[in-house]
């Protein structure tokens, strides 16, 4: 096995950290289980290979400022978030401060192996300009005004009832716009909506 294909899990919960270690172990990843941000940066010293998965809500040094700690190191190990459902918020600003990933609990494990398996194939392209940059603008341009509100809103890290009181319509009705942004953009998910308008957003 590649040591590149190594997985780093941060999590201050020892059942998830066992239950996502055996899954990614069974899946063929080489795995290091670590209790805390604070425990992982101690052994973090030198080159660090392959990806993270951490828990966005955590004691000490959460995700979020886990992140920023390893950038202000140099490191550019692809970093993927595990937030709660509540956490968008949290789950957006992470994207902001460059994780590859987020991922909402409780997740399928396939979407996670995936996830991972992504991060791992676009590592070294990070920095690189990104070649989606002008579908994700046309995908864009077919959003209607109401649509790029909510589209707003959920790049904020708002949630629904929250942009639809904003707005000033139902959170039913900013569910259904939701939906319809999802698929003009072609998003999988809402860390891949998010990850699109982010791309956009930096590179004007």
């Amino acid at each position: 096995m590649a040591g590149n294909d190594l997985v780093h899990v941060v999590d201050d919960d020892l059942d998830v950290r066992k239950s996502l270690g055996f899954l990614l172990a069974t899946a063929d990843f080489a795995v290091r289980l670590h209790e805390s941000a604070t425990a992982f940066l101690s052994t973090a010293t030198g080159h660090l290979d392959g990806c993270i998965v951490t828990d966005v809500r955590m004691p000490g040094i959460d995700g979020i400022e886990l992140l920023r700690q390893l950038r202000t190191r140099g490191h550019t190990i692809p970093v993927i978030v595990m937030t709660g459902h509540a956490d968008v918020a949290l789950a957006v600003q992470a994207m902001k401060e460059g994780a590859a990933d987020f991922i909402e609990k409780p997740f399928d494990d396939e979407m996670l192996i995936g996830a991972i398996r992504s991060a791992l194939a676009n590592r070294n392209q990070a920095n690189a300009a990104h070649p989606q940059s002008l579908d994700i603008r046309t995908s864009l341009s077919t959003l209607s005004e109401r649509e790029r509100q909510v589209l707003d809103g959920l790049v904020s890290g708002l949630p629904n009832k929250t942009i639809a009181y904003d707005l000033g319509i139902s959170p039913r009705t900013v569910e259904i716009h939701r939906a319809n942004v999802m698929s003009k953009m072609g998003a999988s998910s809402l860390s891949h909506l998010v990850r699109m308008a982010l791309i956009v957003e930096s590179r004007p």
